[in-house]
């Protein structure tokens, strides 16, 4: 297959599932060798009373993309020595201390069921002993999820994360945790002594000249503050908790808690502006130090079933045969988000690949996105093929 007839086939692809509704709206951004090869954009968006055609400048919700930006400033502040990974969380938030249990948490798809995942283990957390890196490469014993949008107010919502128990004893198993980059984004607050979105800006937005990408903060009452650009923002369909079709108000509830940004979620981009960012962790000229972009990249903690690989912030390649990733390079790293987003960055192919849509519009069960996410995936990586994909 040609380099110009996997493009086309991805286009297809993205024509096709726009067409049937599979993705109402989406976006890909493709740039190999530091040139963009394919960025176009499918489906519509609601404008006003209107619906236009996607374009390049709608925004997209990126979900848990969110995390790789918000391990990025932190990394900056690693390299300002602000802050280390082997630092006790407690040390920046003295309120994440002291014993806690084991327990399960609830389930956010389940309403009333809990999922455990102790492994027969039932003693005691100290919380005052969590580190920064146990909490970034998602092995810190807290919990998937916590429903922090019962809870009447903002200050109410973060004492719930810095109350919470743990599920599981740290550094036996890998469970991604939006709590736990929900404490590296305030950690990252109280260094610098600004907001976390001023903060990502500072660190990360600006130095790489994403002018587009930012979280859209909310008031007391949910609303957005900030207007709907004119290219409009993806609807991520209706919400259970607010009641309404959520346009440029983030899809995730604890974060709307929280006031729209958090350090899990709330960002909203376009898919140039996140490849330019995955494009980053490419060049030598990177906002990071080679030593802080390597801790990122390399393996951190390796799930008890040895499927999941996390880095700082980043998801890593494994040999999951089912993962949408599959076809990537054994180098490669990425993340994605609950609402159909992801990136992935492929050093062997020198390949980024920027995939946004707002699939979750369709609803949050018997979701699509996973064989479609893989088929852009596989096709990506047949514009360039490596001859030895060899696990590292």
């Amino acid at each position: 297959m040609s380099i110009t007839e996997t493009p086309s086939k991805i286009e297809k692809i993205l024509q096709d599932a726009a067409v049937n509704r599979l993705l109402p709206a989406s976006q890909i951004c493709i740039v190999r060798d530091s040139e963009v090869i394919l960025s176009e954009s499918f489906g519509y968006v609601p404008v006003g009373s209107k619906k236009i055609k996607t374009q390049k400048l709608t925004l997209f919700d990126l979900a848990s993309v969110t995390k790789l930006f918000t391990a990025t400033a932190f990394m900056r502040l690693v390299d300002l020595n602000l802050i280390s990974l082997e630092d006790a969380v407690s040390k920046i938030l003295p309120e994440f201390s002291g014993e806690r249990p084991i327990a399960p948490y609830e389930d956010p798809l389940n309403p009333g069921k809990l999922i455990s995942v102790d492994h027969g283990f039932t003693g005691m957390v100290d919380a005052g002993e969590i580190t920064f890196r146990q909490l970034l490469r998602h092995s810190s014993g807290l919990p998937a999820w916590r429903p922090l949008f019962t809870q009447p107010t903002v200050s109410a919502a973060k004492q719930m994360v810095f109350d919470t128990f743990f599920s599981y004893k740290p550094d036996t198993d890998v469970v991604y945790s939006d709590l736990g980059f929900m404490l590296v984004g305030w950690a990252i607050e109280k260094i610098c002594g600004m907001g976390l979105d001023q903060a990502i800006d500072h660190f990360v937005l600006k130095p790489l000249q994403l002018t587009e990408t930012g979280f859209r903060p909310l008031s007391r009452d949910f609303n957005t503050p900030l207007p709907l650009p004119a290219e409009g923002i993806a609807p991520t369909g209706i919400c259970a908790v607010r009641h309404k079709i959520l346009v440029g108000e983030v899809n995730d509830e604890n974060c709307a808690s929280l006031g729209g940004i958090s350090g899990h979620a709330g960002l909203f981009a376009t898919a140039e502006e996140l490849a330019a960012f995955g494009q980053s962790f490419l060049d030598e000229s990177s906002i990071l130090t080679s030593e802080s972009m390597n801790e990122m990249k390399k393996v951190q903690a390796v799930s008890r079933d040895g499927l999941v690989r996390r880095g700082i912030g980043f998801q890593l390649w494994s040999a999951d045969p089912n993962a949408s990733y599959a076809a990537l390079s054994p180098d490669s790293f990425g993340h994605t988000g609950f609402t159909g987003t992801c990136l992935w960055v492929d050093p062997q192919r020198q390949m980024v690949i920027a995939f946004l849509t707002n699939e979750v519009s369709n609803g949050r069960k018997n979701r699509k996105i996973l064989p479609l996410r893989a088929q852009i995936l596989t096709e990506a990586a047949a514009i360039c093929p490596v001859s030895a994909d060899i696990p590292g």
